[in-house]
């Protein structure tokens, strides 16, 4: 998948057409500011002024304010004072044009998404091929780090680290907590930017383990669990989805096998695990509402995209095409502040066609907004481009999505298993009817001071054109 197909929003694969418009409108603005920029006036004067150098830096920088001043969501709150030279980059400017995304009922600007990336970088994060240890972290209390999740063709997935193991040296150092000094000068670069570290885990049955990691290259595999169980005379679906990114081929083929078990064991409720899904593709989102809608939907309104007054012509609705035979009435959705855009979209899209509830330990991320790869220079820049509506209009989610079920993250425990705290909130609601003492608000792995510098995942959603 090249970068050049995406679109920032929340699928991968059927773009929508207006971007492929856009793409060109693109190309040929590049085209005039490149062919202006290389013109040499052969009239050159007896006594040349010596001219301002503009720098391709310059260019980037003018470039990218050009785009936003354009297709920038909010455009007309950027002031004509703003100077684009002024910032280190592409990204820094992004992330300055935020603080004028002024939306009525909202004191604070609402944009926290807008972002560059080197084009380099792009390639690899939009196809799912990435180059570390392909382990995440995270505190279950100050002093208990445990690993969060693994990419299983990752370093170490193939050292058969799993979920829930618990960290109790790094490199030798015991030294692990919440304060600042270990989190930024232990485990942040230890986890997430070293070539080699040698790790000293605690499994579930009390033994230890020293690995040593060395950062690999691997192919992600978002769909990391799937089970089914059976609650009284109930059976429930749950499926563990780690990102709308990656090869697409492999997720809709991951999507067509487990959602075809769900139907065949008769399923009729179902859970999602967006718990760390921090976004993708538009296409891959609206590939699982429809798997997850009713048949009594097809045909209807999935989710609605709207530009600025520019390009309100651009303007589209998705309508739902219904796939395989499932019609579970009753869906369940484990989030958190890690569940970011594409997964919201999905959840925003499933409310008027099921019974949706929420379990999780604090509110979804609050991204119904989305953009696609603009190409300036060596970057692509990412300007909030459009917003998304549900069949019923519903889309202002900027805070997030409130859980129905404020459940700890049980961290402690790996995927699938029926006493990890959210699962077994919903297990329980499932054969009784209510979600029952799991556990409230107060433990919060995931309000515990530190983890919020150790969520190193992607947030976006991202559309791409058509072929």
């Amino acid at each position: 998948m090249k970068p050049s197909e995406a679109r920032f929003y929340m699928t991968i694969k059927n773009l929508n057409y207006p971007h492929m418009k856009f793409m060109r409108y693109i190309a040929a603005v590049s085209a005039l500011v490149l062919m202006f920029s290389c013109k040499k006036n052969k009239d050159v004067p007896a006594n040349p002024i010596t001219p301002t150098v503009t720098t391709q830096a310059d260019l980037e920088k003018d470039t990218a304010l050009s785009y936003s001043r354009d297709i920038y969501l909010w455009y007309d709150q950027i002031p004509s004072t703003f100077n684009a030279r002024s910032y280190a980059d592409p990204s820094a400017i992004m992330t300055a044009i935020r603080q004028y995304s002024k939306e009525p009922n909202f004191t604070a600007p609402v944009d926290r998404f807008s972002f560059a990336e080197k084009k380099v970088d792009w390639d690899n994060v939009s196809s799912g091929v990435q180059q570390d240890f392909g382990m995440s972290v995270f505190f279950n209390a100050g002093t208990d780090l445990r690993v969060k999740y693994v990419e299983r063709s990752s370093p170490a997935g193939v050292a058969g680290i799993q979920r829930g193991w618990q960290i109790t040296k790094i490199n030798g150092n015991t030294n692990i907590d919440t304060t600042a000094s270990s989190i930024n000068n232990l485990i942040v670069p230890a986890v997430f930017q070293s070539n080699s570290t040698s790790f000293t885990f605690k499994k579930p049955d009390g033994t230890t383990k020293d690995i040593t990691l060395n950062a690999g290259t691997y192919q992600t595999h978002p769909v990391f669990f799937d089970s089914v169980y059976t609650v009284n005379t109930s059976k429930v679906g749950y499926m563990v989805f780690q990102s709308f990114l990656g090869d697409t081929t492999e997720i809709y083929n991951e999507f067509s096998r487990v959602f075809t078990k769900f139907a065949a064991n008769n399923v009729t409720n179902v859970i999602i695990d967006l718990r760390y899904n921090g976004g993708g593709y538009v296409s891959v989102a609206e590939k699982l509402v429809n798997y997850l809608v009713p048949s009594t939907a097809n045909g209807q309104t999935l989710e609605a995209q709207t530009y600025n007054n520019k390009y309100s012509q651009y303007n589209v609705t998705a309508t739902v095409k219904k796939i395989g035979s499932l019609n579970a009435p009753n869906v369940f959705f484990i989030g958190s502040s890690s569940t970011a855009s594409a997964s919201e979209l999905v959840i925003n899209a499933m409310k008027p066609y099921a019974t949706v509830k929420i379990v999780g330990p604090n509110n979804t991320y609050g991204k119904p907004v989305g953009f696609f790869p603009i190409p300036v220079g060596s970057w692509y820049i990412f300007p909030v481009s459009f917003r998304t509506v549900n069949k019923n209009g519903d889309g202002s989610y900027f805070n997030g999505f409130t859980p129905d079920k404020a459940v700890k993250d049980g961290v402690a425990f790996n995927w699938g298993d029926p006493n990890e705290s959210c699962l077994k909130s919903i297990l329980t609601y499932v054969g009784t009817g209510v979600f029952g003492r799991i556990a409230g608000t107060a433990d919060q792995p995931a309000n515990i001071q530190g983890n919020l510098e150790l969520d190193h995942g992607f947030k976006g959603t991202v559309s791409r054109p058509i072929k």
